[in-house]
């Protein structure tokens, strides 16, 4: 169990970083949210790879990817998180 938290927080700022690094655009993020930006990237990509060719099916939709998953799934998190923060700020809705 704790090996797999140490993967996750490893991989998470691997893919974070990364994702970070190929999308253009300044993202004001620390550490801590480029791990979790990775961490949530790498489900996305394990639920992609779920859907999209059936592997491991005994793990069920919600499992870790490997770091290309990750990586992925990491640069789709950071691209529906600029629009969804984008959108609240043409609507006037204040950020936090």
């Amino acid at each position: 169990m704790i090996g797999f938290l140490v993967y996750l927080l490893v991989i998470g700022l691997v893919a974070g970083f990364l994702a970070r690094l190929v999308v253009p655009g300044e993202d004001p993020m620390g550490v801590g949210a480029t791990i979790l930006l990775g961490v949530i990237g790498s489900f996305i990509g394990g639920f992609l790879g779920w859907a999209l060719f059936g592997t491991d099916l005994s793990d069920g939709a919600f499992q870790a990817s490997g770091i290309i998953g990750s990586i992925v799934g990491a640069i789709i998190a950071l691209l529906v998180y600029r629009t969804v923060t984008q959108r609240q700020s043409r609507t006037g809705v204040a950020r936090r």
